[in-house]
């Protein structure tokens, strides 16, 4: 009895953190690793210490070279076929990459992998983990996706996942979804920061030694963060974001890190029956409904990456209710930086904005974040507050900051020349911006502001009880 006790396994418990992945021997309300409340969740550990270590597996590897020995041919980016994808990965996928693609249920990631695929020269690899073979098959029939080179493999077993790649020895695989796959050499449950983080090396292993380009699909918390460890987003050479509202047929595709190429390009696609379309012209897609004359409407260009987006933005302002703090809504921006610019608009601009509620948003469910969007905010909600339409011609773009003063912001050129396109005459923009083209045949006129008071009396919509600016 006593040698059977001995020769038994120990099994240990450790409390492992979902955020960094860190593991404690006891649970605790904060990570030690890093900082975060109520984040670590039990796992079932190996053995104890009295074990000897695993020996050290060969390397399918190369070893040590010069770094002018390295061959770099295969780095070079593989174009899926997708152009908006393309434009946010920087030319293609690369083989031997790991790409994690993370966004809300029902946002269609499963949709643009399947395109992706279809698209794809070559033999290809749909891991389907959640879904049957049938249900794919459905689906890849509504989006023509249906080709002799394309395997699907309904399965959550991740050694049987790898032998499905020796297999049929694909160029690309997707697996959907990683936080559905189960190694079962790991005792911890499905879906848990062990199987998680050891699914994702293990593929990530098999990726690099095999050359052959992996999707993973992730799944998202309610905050709209990547669910599980937060070591799944450091061992990925890619991490895309697909964004968007279900009620909105605008898809946006992000990069928030990429290891062979920039992290500031913007992909934009539209949802229809047949799946995801590019939408090559943004600018004329969200101002196809907009209205002229309409108080609280402000156009402003900006920047996504190297890509000009004319968008509108509208205002509402409404008396707030007494003895109650005046509320900040912004849909499409950011909320802090709405309620610093009110504040802005009520001590450097002079209009009454503390007592008022005030409502903001980008048209056409758009989601932005640049400094280049401030003085549309704040003259869209002077023209709510006065009840005075902005101009039908004007375009406005430029950084407000807590001085009241109007700062540059890059690509200047590039915001004036979008504007123009579309049949915009006038522009407010900073005093500060370089000089740029107004247009070769004069249609574009540039108004130059140093502060919002000198904006607001620009554009005519000086608020009631509004200052004039001291000298």
């Amino acid at each position: 009895m006593a040698a059977r006790s001995t020769s038994a396994k120990k099994v240990r418990t450790l409390y492992a953190c979902s955020e960094c992945g860190a593991q404690s021997p006891r649970w605790a309300g904060r990570c030690t690793g890093c900082g975060d409340w109520n984040t670590l969740v039990e796992e079932v550990g190996g053995g104890g210490g009295d074990e000897a270590p695993a020996p050290l597996a060969p390397s399918k590897r190369s070893g040590p070279a010069r770094i002018g020995d390295v061959r770099t041919d295969t780095a070079r980016p593989v174009p899926t076929g997708i152009d908006e994808l393309d434009r946010v990965l920087g030319g293609g996928l690369v083989a031997g990459s790991v790409t994690l693609l993370g966004g809300e249920p029902g946002i269609g990631k499963s949709t643009l992998l399947l395109q992706l695929l279809a698209h794809r020269t070559g033999t290809t690899l749909y891991v389907s983990a959640e879904e049957s073979a049938r249900q794919v098959r459905l689906r890849a029939e509504r989006l023509d996706a249906i080709r002799p080179e394309l395997w699907l493999h309904a399965e959550t077993s991740l050694p049987h996942v790898i032998r499905a790649i020796e297999e049929t020895r694909p160029e690309l695989v997707v697996i959907d979804s990683i936080q559905t796959m189960v190694d079962p050499d790991l005792s911890s449950a499905p879906g848990s920061v062990a199987q998680v983080r050891g699914c994702a090396h293990r593929l990530v292993n098999e990726a690099k030694e095999r050359e052959v380009a992996v999707v993973l699909v992730g799944h998202v918390t309610k905050d709209g963060n990547l669910a599980g460890p937060r070591v799944l987003e450091h061992v990925v050479d890619t991490v895309l974001q697909f964004e968007g509202e279900r009620h909105h047929a605008l898809r946006l595709l992000r990069a928030v890190k990429h290891r062979f190429g920039p992290t500031n390009e913007l992909g934009l696609f539209e949802m229809v029956g047949a799946g995801l379309v590019a939408v090559p012209d943004p600018s004329t897609m969200f101002l196809a409904d907009r209205r002229t004359g309409i108080p609280g409407s402000a156009v402003v260009p900006t920047i996504e990456g190297r890509r000009p987006i004319v968008v509108e933005l509208q205002a509402l302002t409404t008396p707030g209710v007494p003895n109650v703090p005046s509320r900040r809504s912004a849909q499409g921006i950011d909320g802090g930086r709405l309620s610093m610019l009110m504040a802005v608009l009520g001590r450097r601009g002079g209009l009454p904005i503390g007592d008022q509620d005030v409502y903001a948003s980008a048209a056409g469910g758009a989601k932005l974040a640049e400094p280049g969007l401030d003085l549309g905010i704040c003259l869209a909600v002077a023209s709510a507050m006065s009840d005075v339409p902005l101009p039908a011609d004007l375009a406005v773009f430029g950084e407000v900051g807590l001085g009241g003063e109007v700062r540059q912001v890059g690509h200047a050129p590039r915001r004036v020349t979008e504007a123009a396109r579309l049949g915009f005459g006038r522009m407010i923009v900073p005093a500060s911006s370089p000089d740029v083209d107004e247009s070769d045949d004069g249609r574009m006129h540039l108004v130059r502001v140093s502060t919002l008071a000198e904006a607001l009396r620009a554009a005519g919509v000086v608020g009631r009880g509004a200052v004039p600016e001291r000298a």
